[in-house]
């Protein structure tokens, strides 16, 4: 039984589709924005855009990735257990317990891997935490457009963030969470090759198919 393999389907497309939007959207708004804030390439004729482009793809990627975000909010509540809501809070005996287990794993404590067919409990910690920096980025992306738009929607998206911190501190955190999304993103992708690795059991590509390849540690 325990090398039994069964194939389970567990990231529904919705949950593919916005992961890998989500990826482009980082990748695109990461390097606009990081020229948005520090010009790194320089014009050297009057009728050259570099600015311009720069700010329509930061826009761009900005509105996609918002569509993005709601979409996949949405499928926290409409998708199967996987994706649902309740794995970003892990606090019941049994979650707190892997919880445990997983970061004595990411410790080097414990040899035995964090199993599950979803996510684990501390990812979906990690999940909640991540989640919650990209409204904010969204929410302070907004309250920095705002100083150029007019009208109530842009207030409700993130004007409203303006009378609550200086205009530069906005700035700042919306800067400074840039590099932690990075961070986070680095270290996915070792924790994800980590786990293939150990688990085998078809982590890395399960993010393309939906499908992963388990064992009955992992049966729920």
């Amino acid at each position: 039984m325990a090398n039994e393999r069964k194939r389970v389907y567990a990231w529904e497309f919705p949950v593919r589709l916005t992961h890998w939007i989500n990826v482009l959207c980082i990748i695109a708004l990461s390097i606009t924005g990081f020229y948005i804030g520090n010009p790194f390439i320089h014009a050297v004729s009057s009728t050259q855009y570099i600015m311009g482009w720069m700010r329509f793809i930061h826009f761009t990627a900005a509105y996609t990735f918002l569509f993005s975000m709601i979409v996949r909010l949405y499928w926290a509540f409409m998708g199967n257990k996987y994706a649902s809501w309740k794995v970003w809070f892990p606090f019941t005996g049994k979650r707190l317990s892997d919880l445990w287990g997983a970061l004595k794993f990411y410790l080097f404590i414990s040899k035995k891997p964090p199993y599950a067919v979803g996510h684990t409990a501390l990812a979906g910690l990690t999940y909640l935490f991540v989640f919650a920096i990209f409204i904010f980025q969204i929410i302070s992306g907004f309250a920095l457009y705002s100083i150029v738009q007019q009208g109530t929607i842009w207030m409700i998206l993130g004007g409203w963030l303006r009378g609550m911190m200086h205009l530069q501190t906005i700035r700042l955190l919306h800067h400074l969470a840039m590099y932690v999304i990075l961070a986070f993103a680095a270290v996915h992708i070792y924790i994800g090759w980590v786990l293939d690795l150990k688990e085998r059991n078809g982590l890395m590509g399960s993010i393309f198919s939906g499908y992963k390849f388990v064992t009955g540690k992992e049966w729920e």
